[in-house]
């Protein structure tokens, strides 16, 4: 099979004019050199990629899987051109951070934010992933540097403290558990929930954990984001669990501790060990030590 960018670009054009000729018009061909491009493709591919009647043309199904295919490239290919744009404006470096839901929910966006308005060279690749991914992905090599929430061995990685926070259940004021100033996990298996929506961290952390317990999360609803979950709580869907940092100050809402050992949560800093950080990481790892003090509200 050979083929190139103008062919998938041709493809795309017809697909979205349902015309040859519009289609030519658009990729800056000659209709003769569309049409040609055209049988060439779908000669080498042993299909066809068109359906041609008196209206035009449109695709058909395995034309529509070549489309997606075809759009994904071309997504692809702008990401590469946004990703490389700063370089030629001065950029100095790139730093790749992983980081669990708590983090770049509570703390991230401040201390990133003034970061980047002290380093404007320098660009940051934020992805949300579970604490063991980032731990893995840490000592692979993959990224910089990671923000996890610490509950054992960190796969012999350097750390540093970063902030401290506590998982909390939150609960409207008029609900059962409203009056409790603290509950285990294992008695409110059978609440229905309001969780972030599946496959963030903390959901991955709330499933697997109720899985070690024997049970299963009843999730009524998934949201994106602590606010929604504070605000569906209150308005009485179902009962949450965040972290106290994202408790909003939302009417009709109580919160309750949980005492489990894994609720306090103490986010480190994580590197790998013996392998020397880009200056832009190294500046990055320093001021989010700095930025990173423990605050005493949050204290375990």
């Amino acid at each position: 099979m050979r083929y190139d960018l103008p062919d998938l670009r041709l493809v795309a054009a017809i697909a979205d004019s349902g015309s040859l000729s519009r289609a030519a018009e658009r990729v800056h061909l000659a209709v003769s050199s569309a049409s040609h491009r055209l049988a060439q493709l779908e000669a080498a591919l042993g299909i066809a990629l068109f359906e041609r009647h008196a209206r035009g043309l449109t695709p058909t199904p395995a034309g529509e899987s070549l489309l997606r295919h075809a759009r994904q490239v071309f997504a692809q290919l702008e990401q590469m051109h946004a990703d490389l744009a700063p370089y030629t404006q001065g950029l100095n470096a790139q730093v790749t951070l992983f980081a669990n839901t708590n983090a770049i929910n509570c703390f991230l966006p401040e201390d990133l934010g003034d970061f980047l308005r002290e380093h404007p060279q320098v660009r940051i690749s934020l992805e949300e992933q579970p604490s063991p991914a980032i731990i893995r992905a840490v000592a692979a090599g993959q990224v910089d540097l990671g923000v996890v929430a610490a509950e054992g061995d960190c796969g012999g990685l350097s750390t540093a403290p970063y902030r401290q926070d506590r998982l909390v259940l939150i609960v409207p004021v008029d609900h059962a558990l409203a009056g409790k100033t603290e509950i285990a996990f294992a008695e409110v298996l059978t609440e229905a929930f309001v969780c972030l929506h599946a496959g963030s961290a903390i959901h991955t952390f709330m499933m697997n954990h109720a899985a070690l317990l024997g049970g299963r999360l009843d999730v009524r609803i998934q949201v994106r984001s602590f606010a929604a979950v504070c605000r569906m709580v209150a308005a009485g869907v179902g009962i949450g669990m965040v972290p106290r940092s994202s408790v909003s100050t939302v009417d009709r809402l109580k919160t309750v501790e949980i005492s489990d050992a894994w609720a306090p949560r103490n986010l480190q800093l994580c590197v790998r060990d013996g392998h020397p950080l880009s200056p832009a990481a190294q500046a990055l790892l320093r001021y989010l030590q700095e930025k990173g003090e423990p605050h005493p509200d949050f204290a375990a």
